[in-house]
């Protein structure tokens, strides 16, 4: 796959029927082709390591307080343990889980969300950031588990977005009809966006997986999914209209 690419890069290196009549890059074309190979092999390596280091790291600095001295690893070798930090996170919060899903643990999260509750500002965040949680993290919920498009902002502009469910409440008793949520991110920055909610009818839903969505927002576009099936024939909310203007 390099060779194949380091070909690419060169210019001529694949040219089509000439025969290997085209003039040979020059030496500077080369080292610079070279060059480009090299970036595009060894960024997406150098990078993922980077950024795992730099969570084992964070992890391993939080909980290294929670260690005894004497259980410490990295008071007996002479270098640091990688990846102790993220072990005990998993064990501490499997023993948590554990512990809360008791009656004694129950009784103590009851008495903690009436304190809580109590507190003006901080009840607003924790309610909604439990809400979130549980919505997300629960078996049953598919958040952010499909990806449609939609118009948006414009008739004729497509974006990409996620579901992150049906539409309830005071807003769907607003309107007629099945709405959706779904989240618009923004590029090369996916956590930011913005919320729509736009009838069922009017999204085309794609195959894709989430990871390959968030990969094409990320990427601007250059990191473009496989695709799993042959592409619909036009918008969902297309074609009735298209049917209604025929019939006028």
């Amino acid at each position: 796959m390099t060779e194949h690419l380091g070909r690419r890069l060169l210019p001529g290196g694949d040219g089509p029927g000439d025969g290997g009549a085209a003039k040979p890059p020059s030496l500077l074309r080369r080292l610079r082709a070279y060059l480009f190979t090299g970036i595009i092999v060894t960024a997406p390596v150098g990078i993922t390591f980077l950024i795992v280091w730099q969570i084992l790291d964070f992890l391993d600095t939080m909980t290294s307080r929670l260690i005894p001295a004497r259980y410490d690893p990295s008071n007996y070798l002479p270098f640091g343990v990688p990846g102790i930090g993220i072990v005990l996170a998993l064990v501490l919060l499997t023993f948590i889980g554990w512990f809360a899903a008791g009656f004694v643990g129950r009784s103590l999260m009851r008495m903690g969300e009436r304190v809580l509750d109590a507190m003006p500002v901080v009840r607003s965040i924790y309610s909604a950031l439990k809400q979130i949680f549980e919505t997300v993290l629960a078996e049953s919920s598919r958040s952010f588990r499909e990806v449609v498009m939609i118009e948006w902002p414009r008739r004729g502009v497509w974006v990409i977005g996620f579901v992150t469910g049906p539409t309830k409440g005071e807003i769907a008793e607003r309107f007629d009809g099945d709405f959706l949520n779904i989240f618009v991110p923004t590029t090369p920055n996916p956590t930011s966006g913005f919320l729509v909610f736009v009838p069922a009818r009017d999204t085309i839903r794609l195959d894709m997986a989430v990871e390959d969505g968030i990969k094409l927002v990320i990427s601007g576009g250059i990191v473009v999914p496989p695709v799993q099936i042959a592409p619909p024939a036009g918008p969902i909310a297309a074609q009735p209209a298209a049917s209604e203007s025929k019939a006028s």
